[in-house]
């Protein structure tokens, strides 16, 4: 079985889909735990795809990639991991989606996945998500966190639109804001009543981490 680790985690690094699909696959079939792929090959393979991004090594094309990899392995083993609620699970749930009236997907489908694969719980939303959804989607999932991207100028207004609903809906703090996205600066953010803004898929995930564990003690 450990030459399964090592190929899952290889093909993250490298980026290939095909082999971590097969590698995934593979897996199962040998009766694997799922959970034991995820956390000793694939979780430090995109941890890993992760640092070097951040050290020059790696590129977009290489990070982008790394995340589809993990994500077509995520595909095969998803099915197989046992879902149990336990009173807690929200603790570290994820919202995350475009704000109304933009259609941009691929940058918050990084950000999803590699926050995935750090071990939270996300409820990937979709893109042009109206702030009623959001709204209902968090009373759904108990979510702690909610992430918003938006890759226009003319549709970032949907992110303060969508915490004034929070505010009005009596739920403001319950739950805390990040939002990210090309027009989105961190002055801006802060201004519009967000928590947190993450300026790359890797600051996402460091900043839910950090959200977490303050707030799970």
């Amino acid at each position: 079985m450990k030459d399964l680790l090592q190929k899952a985690f290889n093909a993250v690094m490298d980026g290939d889909s095909e082999l971590a699909r097969d590698t995934a696959e593979a897996w199962l079939a040998a009766g694997g735990s799922p959970l034991d792929l995820v956390n000793q090959a694939l979780t430090p393979g995109i941890r890993e795809v992760g640092r070097l991004w951040e050290d020059g090594e790696y590129f977009l094309p290489e990070l982008v990639s790394g995340a589809e990899a993990m994500k077509t392995a995520m595909i095969v083993l998803e099915p197989a991991m046992v879902q149990t609620d336990t009173g807690t699970s929200g603790s570290r749930v994820i919202l995350i989606g475009t704000v109304c009236g933009d259609i941009h997907d691929i940058g918050k489908s990084l950000v999803a996945t590699m926050l995935k694969a750090n071990g939270f719980q996300v409820v990937d939303l979709g893109a042009d998500v109206a702030p009623e959804r959001f709204l209902r989607a968090f009373h759904d999932h108990h979510a702690a966190l909610i992430c918003m991207s938006a890759l226009l100028t003319t549709t970032m207004t949907g992110i303060p639109e969508l915490i004034r609903l929070f505010e009005s809906s009596g739920v403001r703090s319950q739950v805390a804001f990040m939002a990210g996205g090309a027009p989105v600066t961190r002055k801006w953010a802060s201004e519009a009543g967000v928590d947190y803004y993450g300026d790359s898929a890797v600051d996402a995930v460091r900043i839910a981490t950090d959200h977490f564990r303050r707030r799970n003690g």
